[in-house]
């Protein structure tokens, strides 16, 4: 038995210091730039990320290669890379696929959530309520993250989730520029309350409607969303 124990970790592929020096990094790169730490546009040296995070460039091109693969970041020949800066328009349309994803999720979850999902819905919307009128816009756009993360858990559907993630993840940064404006945390506890209603009574049609219209860029929503965009700004005449 040792025998043959000893021949399956010789199978077993090895991580080497490398590969785990860019698993580290793009874990890092990643957080930031899904925090806003990182804005769209900002770039990314290679030596300067090489003296931060003191090691060769080797595995930084690796960490950077694995997040172009998930377009949080652009890299072109002979130029650093940046951070992914999506057009105004481009990010209305994202917005509108990622409003019918969520509305399916939410609509799932209608149907499957458990109990024990449903009050880790309710504790995150009570968190977010004692934190609406406070400054600290970023642990109130953490929690309502993690009130979306598990409706997407509860919709029991793996592939439906990590298409939903990965379109949320690369539209992060301008929803927590949103998150800013007051009114608009004000009104996504008013969404929020709504979605969590129709889940919790098993209505599959309202938390399809409630999540879709959270989520979509419409009227006024749609009016504050421009507004982050400067008027030179061709993308709406492209």
């Amino acid at each position: 038995m040792a025998t043959l124990d000893a021949f399956a970790q010789e199978k077993r592929p090895r991580v080497t210091e490398p590969q785990t020096h860019a698993l580290n990094i793009q874990q890092t790169l990643e957080q930031e730039i899904l925090s806003g730490v990182l804005a769209p546009g900002a770039r990314l040296e290679e030596v300067d990320l090489s003296a931060r995070f003191n090691c060769s460039r080797t595995p930084v091109r690796e960490a950077l290669r694995q997040l172009a693969a998930a377009s949080l970041i652009t890299v072109k020949p002979r130029q650093p890379a940046v951070v992914a800066a999506l057009s105004a328009r481009k990010l209305i349309e994202m917005f509108q696929v990622m409003a019918d994803l969520e509305g399916l999720c939410a609509r799932l979850a209608a149907r499957r959530i458990s109990s024990a999902q449903i009050e880790r819905l309710k504790r995150a919307h009570a968190r977010m309520e004692s934190l609406a009128q406070s400054d600290d816009v970023d642990l109130f756009y953490e929690i309502n993250r993690e009130f979306h993360e598990v409706i997407y858990e509860a919709s029991q559907n793996e592939f439906l989730t990590e298409q939903t993630r990965s379109l949320r993840n690369r539209v992060a940064a301008y929803r927590k520029l949103v998150t800013q404006r007051p009114r608009r945390r004000t009104d996504t506890l008013t969404e929020h309350a709504a979605v969590l209603e129709a889940i919790v009574g098993g209505d599959e049609d309202k938390a399809d409607k409630t999540m879709t219209a959270h989520v979509n860029l419409l009227g006024e929503k749609l009016l504050d969303f421009i507004a982050l965009f400067p008027e030179s700004d061709e993308a709406f005449r492209r």
